[in-house]
């Protein structure tokens, strides 16, 4: 009886050593989380308007006209850029956007950024000013 008790201690042993050397569970980085900015407007004739951000982390930056009124089939010009001072400057532009349009940059933590949403000749008197919604989600 004594035999097996040693013999099953020994076991034990042999097995938590076993264990414990060379088994290693690989830890994956956690991806940052990500922030949603919402941005709305009116968009007047030959008119544009800009919203600023700021990132925390590098990552994609994904910004969605999700939103155009009271016609969503209307063209708008649509950009994600930098902020130069008080300068947007345009990094991604689409002059033909309608909504759901999505434009999609990488960034560095710290950076100030910005979305630009601007008449390319839609808005006129007739259809009266548009109205926007604008969607950034970044790290």
């Amino acid at each position: 009886m004594r035999r097996l008790t040693v013999r099953g201690v020994l076991l034990c042993a042999v097995i938590a050593l076993a264990g414990a050397c060379g088994s290693t569970t690989p830890t994956r980085p956690t991806p940052p989380t990500l922030v949603t900015d919402t941005f709305t407007g009116t968009l007047t004739q030959n008119g544009g308007v800009t919203h600023q951000f700021t990132i925390a982390n590098t990552g994609t930056i994904t910004a969605t006209l999700t939103a155009v009124g009271p016609d969503s089939s209307k063209i708008v010009g649509f950009s994600l850029g930098t902020l130069i001072g008080t300068v947007c400057q345009a990094v991604l532009a689409n002059d033909a956007a309608v909504q759901n349009n999505a434009l999609q940059g990488n960034g560095a933590p710290g950076g100030t950024f910005c979305v630009r949403v601007y008449d390319v000749g839609s808005v006129t008197a007739a259809t009266g000013p548009f109205t926007y919604t604008v969607t950034v989600t970044h790290p």
